[in-house]
């Protein structure tokens, strides 16, 4: 059979775009690519990378405070929202031309509308025209979750962040998780006053507890009011701004609430359901280790299918499946050990089992957890007043002394954690950390000094 396209796929997001451009420009495949709205999908768009730029803008007035306690005479005006909005715009307009050419110059045809799946080798874009094809590509990504509370209607979610005409003077982040906390550090160095509201006990679920303690404290000894063991019962319309009427039975008012409650995948409404495609709980694609689905024809990658929700993930899946169906390189998406980082202030990074977790999945037939932890106060914030701690912790199976696990709090634990990963993943004892010679004077260093364990769990 004789089809218009050997691929479709049907999201331009990370996942996606790898993907197309692998299946074309080296598995020699007619591939098209549709998306309903911007080229590059969440993390280009209203993700990672407007994130990321929003956290530098909000660190200047920090780093202006300890400048002046090195000696500089240095101050910081105020922060003109609408005249780095604008520079943000451009920088993601030009960001999603990459995209586009790159798509482009790998022979792919763009349609910028919205598809739906047909039938197994059927898609149909919004104007009614269909396309025969042999490979279908499920690459929606992820949206906002945001419960059912009355006055809902009235917040925002990440997707507005970075588009608000001005920005509050006080803001309710509603959520614990790690967007919740990075918008909230954002916000807060922007100079914005911050309450969170978290039900959980504390916030950053998930992550290493001694590592997200720290992050907390932090957190709020820089002036966010964190309220944990709290949810938000309904928002309603007042004449000075948005009312927050808490589960604990207070009434707060603020300029803006930003829901940060989730994601869902994205996976309604394209036509999967009904050809037997798998869907799970959570509304995600159901795939196997080929990230292939039910149906032979139909595979998903990405935040659609909730494996883990990722951008790099994303691309390595987009990257697997060309490799395995187009260019005759079977290849399986790895996703163990994926390190992370979540960019509030302070940064934390991670890899692999925390403490818990390790305790956890352990049996006594495994043996004992060593924990090897350093915090300290670095020498840089240290020297300018701050009571900012760091936390440098390894996580080493005591049999095998191999390690399991690598926690980071402080600046720059983003990039520290991607070394980190990097010995991780190849397998590395402590025996190997302690052997490599430490860089002083570093916070990093540390990763490699500590001799004894301070428990073994």
């Amino acid at each position: 059979m004789t089809f218009d396209y050997d691929l479709f796929v049907i999201g331009g997001g990370s996942g996606g775009v790898r993907a197309a451009r692998i299946a074309s420009a080296e598995g020699g495949a007619k591939v098209a690519l549709a998306e309903e709205s911007r080229m590059g999908g969440t993390c280009v768009i209203r993700g990672c990378v407007p994130k990321k730029l929003m956290v530098f803008a909000s660190e200047y007035p920090e780093q202006v405070q300890d400048a002046r306690a090195y000696g500089w005479d240095a101050s910081v005006g105020s922060f003109d929202w609408t005249r780095f909005r604008g520079a943000l715009e451009n920088e993601l307009d030009r960001l999603e031309a990459a995209y586009r050419g790159t798509l482009l110059n790998a022979g792919v045809t763009i349609y910028d509308a919205r598809a739906v799946v047909v039938d197994p080798h059927r898609v149909r874009l919004a104007d009614g025209t269909e396309f025969s094809v042999k490979h279908i590509l499920i690459a929606t990504g992820g949206r906002p979750f945001v419960p059912t509370v009355p006055g809902a209607e009235l917040a925002v979610t990440s997707n507005e962040m970075f588009h608000l005409e001005t920005l509050p003077k006080r803001a309710l982040v509603v959520g614990g998780g790690y967007i919740a906390s990075e918008f909230a550090c954002i916000l807060h160095g922007l100079g914005v006053k911050v309450t969170m509201m978290y039900r959980g006990a504390s916030i950053l679920r998930g992550f290493d507890d001694e590592a997200r303690g720290i992050v907390q404290t932090t957190m709020q000894a820089r002036g966010i009011d964190i309220q944990c063991g709290v949810d938000v019962a309904g928002l309603h319309k007042a004449p000075g701004g948005i009312v927050a009427r808490g589960t604990d039975g207070s009434m707060q008012e603020f300029d803006l609430v930003m829901y940060a409650t989730g994601r869902l995948p994205n996976s309604g409404g394209i036509g999967l359901e009904s050809l037997g495609v798998g869907i799970g709980v959570r509304g995600q694609v159901l795939v196997d280790e080929w990230s292939q689905t039910a149906v032979p024809s139909i595979y998903a990658v990405g935040d659609v299918t909730d494996r883990i929700n990722l951008t790099p993930v994303a691309i390595r899946e987009g990257h697997a499946f060309a490799d395995t169906v187009f260019r005759g390189v079977p290849t399986k998406a790895d996703h163990q050990l994926v390190a992370s980082a979540v960019f509030t202030q302070p940064e934390l990074g991670s890899i692999g089992l925390s403490e818990e977790a390790a305790k956890r999945q352990h049996s006594e037939a495994q043996g004992p957890i060593e924990i090897f932890a350093a915090s300290f106060r670095p020498m840089k914030s240290l020297f300018a007043g701050r009571e900012d701690r760091v936390l440098m912790k390894l996580v080493v199976d005591q049999a095998s002394q191999r390690v399991l696990g690598c926690h980071i709090v402080g600046n720059g634990a983003g990039e520290m954690i991607q070394l980190a990963a990097i010995a991780i993943k190849m397998g590395a004892t402590k025996a190997d950390f302690d052997r490599t010679v430490a860089v002083h004077p570093t916070v990093s260093e540390e990763l490699v000094t500590m001799r004894k364990p301070v428990r073994v769990v």
